[in-house]
């Protein structure tokens, strides 16, 4: 078996996908447009992540990519954990970890504070055991009318973990060919949407209105979102309040998801669970 960094040409972009649809054949998300969107064209820089190849055979495969954040008081260059196949036929051998490993230490030497993801119940107890994760919070999952009520935001810098936006990172973001994010300014609070039990309930979330005029030459729509919306995310204890916004009860969850994340450096050992600001539009569910 070789191991080799992930390669970004149209060619090894399209053996990620026949890889992908080999895995998860339902999905229709993988196609090499896709990929190419979200391996090279990030703002924030190329895909980060390993491949195992048996010959000339493409075995295995985990990428992350780059984004910013503001992590305990800095902003920082985190890793965004993401996409991972292994094919059937090598289902069982261990190349997950083997490739997640490569990927974090090649992170760590490329100068990346840390890496953070979305897993589901299945997944989580790996990546905490074998990868050395912090289980930091179950996310949020509720159906709601109209603007969150919350209340006053605390500044990113008092915060444990948020997501460092950049107008360039945010058009990339909306502009997802799997699935596009419409944005709509609304008084104080950009508002975000993305089908996800189709457009009647999208996903929806918020960021601070002064995005908002760095976006005015974007090309995603500015349509209001539907009145009825989903939250998927986290926000603060001191400022959570979700009046407006119901619990889904977990036995409804088709898969209830947790945020993790591993610290690369010495002065964050833990994020704290209570202060984290968190939406759809910082992973990709929607």
């Amino acid at each position: 078996m070789r191991f080799a960094p992930v390669q970004y040409d149209p060619d090894t972009l399209a053996r990620y996908s026949a890889l992908f649809t080999a895995c998860f054949p339902d999905s229709g998300k993988f196609t090499p447009g896709y990929l190419a969107w979200l391996y090279v064209a990030n703002p924030d820089g190329a895909a980060v992540g390993f491949d195992a190849w048996d010959g000339e055979r493409l075995a295995a495969h985990y990428v992350c990519i780059p984004a910013r954040a503001w992590v305990e008081g800095r902003e920082a260059p985190v890793l965004l954990s993401l996409n991972t196949a292994t094919h059937p036929d090598y289902q069982g051998k261990g190349l997950f970890t083997r490739l997640a490993a490569m990927t974090f230490d090649a992170g760590i030497a490329a100068g990346f504070d840390g890496v953070y993801g979305v897993a589901n119940a299945n997944s989580t107890p790996g990546f905490v055991r074998k990868l050395g994760f912090q289980l930091v919070r179950p996310l949020e999952a509720r159906i709601g009318l109209g603007a969150l009520r919350h209340g006053p935001k605390a500044p990113a810098r008092e915060l444990s973990f948020e997501r460092s936006w950049s107008a360039e990172a945010l058009a990339w973001r909306c502009a997802n060919p799997h699935n596009p994010v419409a944005r709509h300014g609304s008084g104080k609070r950009a508002q975000f949407h993305a089908a996800a039990f189709g457009q009647a309930l999208p996903a929806y979330a918020e960021l601070e209105a002064e995005f908002e005029a760095d976006l005015q030459a974007g090309t995603t729509t500015r349509r209001a979102p539907s009145p009825l919306r989903l939250f998927i995310g986290l926000a603060p204890d001191a400022s959570s309040r979700y009046w407006n916004y119901a619990s889904i009860p977990m036995r409804l969850r088709p898969s209830p998801l947790n945020l993790i994340y591993r610290s690369f450096v010495p002065r964050v050992s833990a994020l704290d669970p209570a202060r984290i600001q968190f939406t759809f539009l910082d992973f990709d569910a929607y």
